[in-house]
């Protein structure tokens, strides 16, 4: 007699096993026609699918704004979308496709009916969606057959790597395997799959194929080379129709793009995954560099600087040679072997080591912008998002068991001021409780302790958040910041993770003399507000479309003489200007007018200082902004307060897309 509990903590008793579509028809039947899947605890079902005992019970409607609708959504477009290839190249043999954020992709080697390898292009892409079009036109059911695991292998050995999976899923201690047919079992086509799916191919209609590329089976560069292709899948053709249009939106703000038209930095092909960072690049990251440094010399942290290669027998105390070793770049000298750092977290205790430290020395907040260097393959890099080579805003905080939640609070609030100067206020950022993962250190009394610190110090700094069970470190919790741009994408920046392990007597061993006289481990807070300075440059170029506000801008005004007559004047202005701090340059290109204005416009210049024969008269300048409006006449002493203003007040540009809906 199975006993569901709904959202609102509403109870729902039966005397026999039921299905899913028959809870939520209990419930409503309106809500049941709506239904695409029910949530079982914490697993999504099919509607067919029984239920047989107590459980919290969430019913799914297709919506995009519910992650699990649109889980099972695009695992059901996935499997529509190997139906139509299989059924364009009959020779091809299916790996696996689960749905991912933004969409789905599925894995195959595509062959024709004679077995003959076909490789896939964009010019594919209509002919597969037509055919899914038709599929998901004949309004076809999604059926489940669960079979025994002899038989399920037996069915899936025509497939070599769907024999694999079957064979996977049965080391890992499945009972039966299943398959999922769209219509008839042995009369439509089928997939083995573990689901789920939504009840009919006609809740499909808002699809799209992306793309297409290369992958290796289970990831394997040694294993076989398969064809993946991506696509995308929605709850309304509306929903699918402005995701496109924030696509092309992004690629108009795409860092890389923008950093050559900018000219703020390259990536040479013989040296991947490292910034050369330009002038202008350059600009802006001493201009961050400097900002975040003010505000953590206000809030009473500490900067060093710590070596960058370090001895092997270091990361071995500290355990990353054991778990990271394979992200590290190596070399030996004098036949001993060290290491790039990869993390600043063993030269920060190395520091604290140095000298007897005393509890009223708590806590001790050490900052660094610490240069790193993490092993990336290849084909993970991306612009400077994903690069081998970076620094981070890291600080560690040494304290005592009860300054936890105090400095947790403290750091909280630090960090949403620093993302409100860029634009990111509370709408903008989202906070991620990760509690205890299944394998952890230490004790579960001081994991209970340090969860309960975390969450006091939310409340204490007024942060709502989510929480996301076992996402935590190995040796803590953490809170994980993520901000959302101006087209609505998500990137994780911030981090305070509490660690109990890296400073213990088993591993690096840091003390500090306590108010009874005798010796204690500090509690450690790993923290980072940025993360990598480079992949926050990349966020904020895209999410302010290069147009930056003018306290981070690499060149605040151009000054725009008419003529070489002008020139004297200009030169006069761009002097006084740059004495006051600002940055500032003078186009001296023997060009017309409006062409230098297309130029500064493009080049995303805030604000351009227009020099004619009567600004030249009277010292004044003519000043128009990036939008291209005329901002009127004004004197040096005039410009000069000004844009000092606006560069005290970090005042923000907009930053909307129409296509971020």
């Amino acid at each position: 007699m199975p006993v569901l509990t709904l959202p609102d903590g509403k109870q729902l008793s039966f005397p026999a096993p039921v299905t899913g579509r028959q809870a939520a028809e209990t419930i409503s039947p309106g809500l049941a026609r709506k239904a695409i899947a029910v949530k079982i605890d914490d697993e999504i079902r099919d509607l067919a699918r029984p239920i047989e005992q107590d459980a919290r019970f969430k019913v799914i409607t297709a919506r995009n704004d519910d992650p699990d609708a649109l889980h099972v959504l695009r695992h059901s477009c996935a499997h529509i979308l190997a139906e139509a290839v299989c059924e364009l190249f009959p020779g091809t043999k299916l790996a696996y496709g689960p749905a991912i954020e933004d969409g789905f992709f599925y894995d195959m080697a595509v062959a024709d009916a004679a077995g003959e390898p076909r490789q896939l292009t964009d010019a594919d892409f209509a002919a597969i969606e037509a055919r899914m079009a038709e599929i998901v036109k004949q309004d076809r059911p999604f059926t489940r057959r669960d079979y025994t695991c002899a038989e399920g292998l037996e069915r899936a050995a025509k497939d070599k790597y769907k024999r694999d999976n079957a064979e996977r899923a049965i080391a890992k201690g499945a009972k039966t395997i299943s398959f999922y047919a769209t219509g008839d079992p042995g009369t439509h086509w089928e997939d083995l799959c573990a689901g789920p799916h939504v009840p009919s191919t006609a809740a499909l209609g808002a699809f799209k194929v992306m793309s297409v590329a290369g992958a290796y089976w289970h990831g394997d560069q040694a294993s076989d080379q398969l064809t993946r292709i991506y696509g995308t899948c929605w709850a309304d053709a509306k929903a699918l129709k402005a995701y496109l249009m924030r696509l092309e939106e992004a690629k108009k703000r795409d860092h890389r793009k923008l950093g050559r038209e900018m000219d703020l930095f390259h990536i040479d092909e013989e040296n991947p995954g490292q910034v050369f960072w330009h002038p202008k690049g350059w600009s802006i990251y001493r201009v961050l560099e400097d900002y975040v440094r003010a505000r953590i010399t206000a809030a009473g942290y500490v900067e060093v600087k710590t070596p960058t290669v370090m001895p092997k027998s270091l990361w071995e105390r500290s355990g990353h040679w054991a778990k990271y070793r394979e992200n590290m770049f190596t070399t030996a000298s004098e036949e001993r072997e060290f290491a790039l750092k990869p993390m600043n977290c063993p030269g920060h205790i190395q520091i604290f080591k140095q000298g007897l430290k005393s509890y009223r020395e708590l806590p001790l907040r050490m900052a660094e912008f610490g240069s790193c260097c993490r092993n990336e393959l290849s084909g993970a890099l991306h612009g400077i998002m994903r690069v081998r080579g970076f620094v981070q805003d890291d600080a560690h905080i040494f304290c005592t068991e009860a300054q936890i939640a105090p400095e947790v609070a403290a750091f909280c609030a630090l960090l949403k001021q620093v993302y409100a100067d860029f634009g990111f206020g509370d709408d903008r950022v989202i906070v991620k409780f990760s509690t205890r993962p299944k394998v952890r250190v230490g004790s579960d009394e001081t994991w209970d302790r340090a969860e309960a610190a975390l969450a006091d110090a939310c409340a204490k700094a007024g942060l709502a958040y989510t929480v996301a069970p076992g996402e935590g470190a190995f040796y803590g919790p953490k809170l994980e910041f993520t901000l959302v741009d101006a087209l609505a994408r998500h990137w994780q920046c911030g981090t305070i993770q509490v660690d109990y392990q890296l400073p213990s007597g088993e591993r690096l061993d840091a003390t500090y003399v306590g108010e009874d006289g005798a010796k204690h481990h500090p509690v450690m807070l790993h923290r980072a507000i940025l993360g990598s300075l480079e992949r926050f440059i990349g966020i904020l170029i895209e999410h302010f479309s290069g147009k930056f506000p003018l306290w981070l801008a690499p060149e605040q005004l151009r000054v725009l003489p008419i003529t070489d007559e002008h020139l004297p004047w200009s030169e006069q202005v761009g002097a006084r200007l740059r004495e006051a701090g600002l940055r500032v340059s003078v186009d001296r290109q023997p060009e017309k007018l409006g062409a230098k204005i297309r130029l500064a416009r493009n080049d995303r210049v805030p604000y351009f200082a227009v020099i004619g024969a009567q600004e030249v008269a009277d010292g004044t300048v003519s000043l128009q902004n990036q939008a291209g409006e005329k901002l009127g006449t004004l004197t040096l002493d005039d410009l000069t307060a000004r844009l000092g203003q606006e560069v005290a007040a970090r005042t923000l540009p907009k930053v909307a897309a129409e296509a971020a809906g």
